[in-house]
C-alpha cells in the first residue's frame, strides 16, 4: 500500500480537535446559512404571498427531499469511497470514483426533472395539497423541478470536495448559492429593481438561480483545487464495481431521506383533516428545526471524511477520538436549540407572519416536539459513524423504526383520540 497520502493528508496526521474544527466549521457555516436561507425564504413568502404560499412550499418539500435522497445516495457513498481510497493511498481508484459519481448524478438529475414535470399535479395532491394550496404548489413546484439537475450535482460534488480535505471550497459554493437566493427572494417576490412582482414563482426562480451558482462553483472547485486526485474526462465512464460500492455505502442515506418524505406525506394527510393552517405550521416547524439541526449535520459532514479516512488507514484511536468529540459538540448544539424552542416559540412563529390561529397551534407544538432534541444530536452522529464505517444499515433500522413505526401510527392514533 502506498502510504504517501496517509503521511501528508491532514486527515491522518492533524490533531483531532483541530481537524474537526477545520472540517466541521466551514460545513456548519454552510448548513446554518442554508437553514437561514430557508427561514428567510419562508418569511418573504409569508409576507408576500401569505400562509398558503408557506403551505405550498411544505407540499413541494417531499419532492426536494427525494432529490436530496438521490444526491446523498451518490454523494455520501462517493465521499466515503474517496476518503477510504485516499486513506489506503489509492489515488487512481479515488479519481475513478469521482468520475463515476458525477456521471450517475447528472443522469439522476435529468430523470428527476422530467418525472417531476410530468407528474407534478398528482404528486402535489399526494403530498397533502389542499384545494386552496394546490395552485400555489403547482406554480412553485413547476419551476423548482427544473432546478433538480443543479441541486443534485451540487449536493454530490460538495461531499466529494469535503472528503478530499478542502471543506472551505464546499462552504464557498453553498454560501454563494444561498446568498444569491436571499438577495433575489425579495426582488423576485415583491417586484423590486425593475422586476415584476412574481409572488411564489419569484421565490422558486430565486431558489433555482442559487442552485445553479452553487453547482457551478462545486464543479469548478473540484476540478481546480481537488489536491489529491485529478479529474479527467476519461474517468467519467461508469464503472459497475465502483458504482456498486458507492450504492452500498449510500443506500442508507437515500432510504432515510425517502422515509422522511413518507413521514412528511403522512403528517400532511393527518394535519390536512384539521385545516390548511395546521399543514402550514408543520412546514414552518421544519424550517425552524432545520436551523437547529443544520449545525449538527454540518458537524456530521466534517466528521465523516475523518473517520472514513482513518478507517482506511486502520487508525482506531483517531476514529474513537473523533466520534467522542463529535457527539459532545452535537449534544451541546441541540441543548441550545431546546432552550430556544422552549423560551421563544411565539417569537419564532411571528417571524413567519403567523396569525393568531397559527400561534394557537404552533406554540405548544414547538415546545412539545423540541423535547426530542435531547436525544437527536447523539442519534445523528452515531448514525453517520455507522455510514462512515460502511455499516449504514444500523442507522437505517433506527430511522425506519422512529419515523414509520413510531411517529406516524402514534400521530394518527393521538389525532383521533385528542384532536390536533
Amino acid at each position: 500500500m502506498d502510504t504517501t497520502a496517509t503521511k501528508t493528508n491532514p486527515l491522518g496526521t492533524e490533531r483531532v480537535g483541530k481537524l474537526i474544527l477545520t472540517f466541521a466549521v466551514p460545513s456548519i457555516i454552510s448548513m446554518v446559512v442554508n437553514a437561514l436561507y430557508n427561514i428567510v425564504d419562508q418569511i418573504f413568502i409569508g409576507h408576500g404571498v401569505g400562509y398558503l404560499g408557506n403551505g405550498a412550499t411544505n407540499v413541494v418539500m417531499p419532492m426536494t427531499v427525494i432529490a436530496i435522497s438521490i444526491s446523498l445516495l451518490i454523494g455520501d457513498g462517493a465521499a466515503a469511497y474517496l476518503s477510504l481510497k485516499l486513506g489506503e493511498g489509492d489515488e487512481r481508484s479515488a479519481a475513478k470514483g469521482i468520475g463515476c459519481s458525477i456521471s450517475v448524478t447528472v443522469i439522476a438529475g435529468i430523470i428527476l426533472c422530467i418525472l417531476f414535470n410530468l407528474l407534478l399535479k398528482p404528486l402535489c395532491i399526494l403530498f397533502g395539497a389542499t384545494e386552496d394550496i394546490l395552485p400555489y404548489a403547482m406554480d412553485y413546484g413547476r419551476i423548482i423541478s427544473f432546478g433538480m439537475l443543479f441541486f443534485c450535482i451540487d449536493s454530490g460534488m460538495a461531499g466529494m470536495i469535503r472528503a478530499d480535505g478542502s471543506p472551505k471550497y464546499s462552504m464557498a459554493g453553498l454560501l454563494v448559492g444561498c446568498i444569491a437566493n436571499i438577495i433575489l427572494d425579495p426582488i423576485m417576490i415583491f417586484g423590486l429593481c425593475g422586476f415584476p412582482a412574481m409572488g411564489i414563482r419569484g421565490a422558486a426562480i430565486a431558489t433555482v438561480t442559487g442552485q445553479f451558482l452553487a453547482m457551478f462553483l462545486s464543479l469548478f472547485f473540484n476540478y481546480k483545487w481537488n489536491t489529491d486526485v485529478s479529474i479527467r474526462m476519461k474517468g467519467f465512464s461508469p464503472d459497475k464495481r465502483i458504482i456498486g460500492i458507492i450504492y452500498v455505502v449510500g443506500v442508507p442515506s437515500i432510504v432515510m431521506q425517502s422515509i422522511s418524505s413518507v413521514m412528511t406525506y403522512g403528517m400532511n394527510k393527518i394535519l390536512g383533516v384539521f385545516s390548511s393552517t395546521a399543514v402550514t405550521v408543520f412546514g414552518v416547524y421544519f424550517k425552524l428545526q432545520s436551523f437547529i439541526f443544520m449545525p449538527v449535520f454540518g458537524l456530521n459532514n466534517g466528521m465523516i471524511p475523518i473517520i472514513a479516512y482513518n478507517y482506511g488507514a486502520r487508525n482506531r484511536k483517531r476514529i474513537m477520538d473523533t466520534a467522542r468529540l463529535s457527539i459532545l459538540i452535537a449534544v451541546g448544539i441541540m441543548l441550545l436549540g431546546l432552550a430556544a424552542f422552549q423560551l421563544f416559540p411565539r417569537e419564532l412563529l411571528l417571524l413567519f407572519d403567523a396569525s393568531e390561529h397559527m400561534l394557537e397551534i404552533g406554540v405548544p407544538a414547538l415546545r412539545l416536539i423540541s423535547l426530542s432534541f435531547l436525544f437527536a444530536g447523539y442519534c445523528i452522529i452515531v448514525g453517520s459513524i455507522f455510514q462512515a464505517l460502511g455499516n449504514g444499515v444500523y442507522s437505517l433500522i433506527v430511522s425506519v423504526a422512529r419515523q414509520l413505526f413510531c411517529i406516524l401510527p402514534i400521530a394518527w392514533l393521538f389525532a383521533r383520540l385528542w384532536g390536533l
